[in-house]
């Protein structure tokens, strides 16, 4: 052996400091176990060229070789036995700390911060199938309109209705928002809102107020003006704070709502709301996920936001979800 294979041997100190690359030593054990690079690259989803420089980088560090082939096969050479016990055991190590760690952040619900109406209305709906995708995660739904510190530790993420971007937070976009009129299709028959909107001049309307409700999404006033009608709405009907609310009015067939496409999507595919007239009016608001820099690192809260991106992306568009459901009684009947 040379001069200078000897010297970097003796200069090397079992401290962390002079630890070899982790890297190589994860990739000595694999490929220890497997005697095999193609098979030691799967277990660790490299390429078995990638195997092979780890490996050459620690005997190289090492200043001997751990392998050698014997007419085609691949062995371990007195060097590289030594050093299987221990490191195996060392990397067993590592991963059982690994598995308590993130059985005990599983266990830990995640706090997350909702609007009522998104939590009544979207949410909570799908939270079985949340249970079906992560099995054991615990959620601890926070559904309040209040200023969420994060940094504080008031929740571990919210779900806001907003313009975003939430600066100094870290942020997904899930969906867009529309609204469109909507109620029962009991009240449709009964004030022939199918004939239009001029029909509901002399029709309760439900109103929007409160904490939910933002400035882009239109009242009765800005949403006729789009529509291209001139004339006013009578001023009855019932005025309520939340989304929701204005959803389960309908649905009890009190008035004829401006609804929120995406909080309204279920009732409206069930066909229990129906939107007589009119198109959907896109708002600027979107809904977005958000949390802290630190707290997006936990496994529970990354789990919870995976899930969340994959049902974004499961959703229909709102011309599909409002074409269902959009038809006259009386083509209604003639389908029975």
């Amino acid at each position: 052996m040379s001069t200078l294979a000897n010297s970097r041997r003796k200069a090397i100190q079992p401290t962390l400091a002079r630890l070899p690359p982790l890297t190589s030593l994860r990739t000595f054990v694999a490929t220890a176990r497997h005697l095999n690079f193609v098979r030691a690259a799967e277990e660790l989803h490299v390429t078995s060229a990638a195997v092979g420089q780890q490996i050459r980088l620690l005997e190289d560090y090492l200043g001997q070789p751990l392998f050698k082939r014997v007419r085609g096969q691949l062995q371990l050479t007195p060097a590289g036995l030594a050093l299987v016990p221990g490191l195996t055991d060392a990397f067993d190590a590592v991963l059982a700390a690994m598995a308590q760690f993130a059985t005990s952040d599983h266990e830990q619900p995640i706090r997350v911060s909702v609007a009522p109406s998104f939590a009544s209305k979207w949410l909570i709906p799908r939270l079985d199938a949340l249970r079906r995708a992560a099995p054991g995660l615990q959620v601890l739904v926070d559904a309040s309109t209040q200023l969420t510190n994060l940094d504080a530790g008031d929740a571990d993420c919210v779900i806001r209705y907003g313009s975003g971007p939430y600066p100094g937070l870290v942020v997904d976009h899930l969906f867009s928002e529309a609204v469109l009129p909507v109620c029962s299709p009991e009240f449709a028959d009964a004030h022939s809102l199918w004939d239009g909107p001029h029909a509901i001049e002399d029709v309760p309307l439900l109103h929007e107020e409160g904490a939910e409700h933002d400035q882009s999404c239109p009242d009765w006033s800005g949403w006729l003006r789009a529509a291209g009608l001139s004339y006013h709405p009578s001023q009855g009907g019932f005025r309520l704070s939340q989304s929701s609310l204005v959803l389960d009015a309908a649905l009890a067939g009190q008035g004829l709502g401006l609804g929120k496409i995406r909080l309204a999507e279920a009732e409206i595919r069930s066909g229990r709301l129906v939107s007589p007239f009119g198109v959907p009016q896109p708002v600027s608001s979107s809904y977005f996920f958000a949390t802290t820099a630190h707290t997006a690192r936990l496994m529970r809260v990354d789990l919870f936001r995976e899930w969340l991106l994959a049902e974004a992306r499961t959703l229909q568009t709102m011309d599909e979800i409002v074409a269902r459901r959009i038809r006259p009684a009386t083509d209604m009947i003639a389908a029975e």
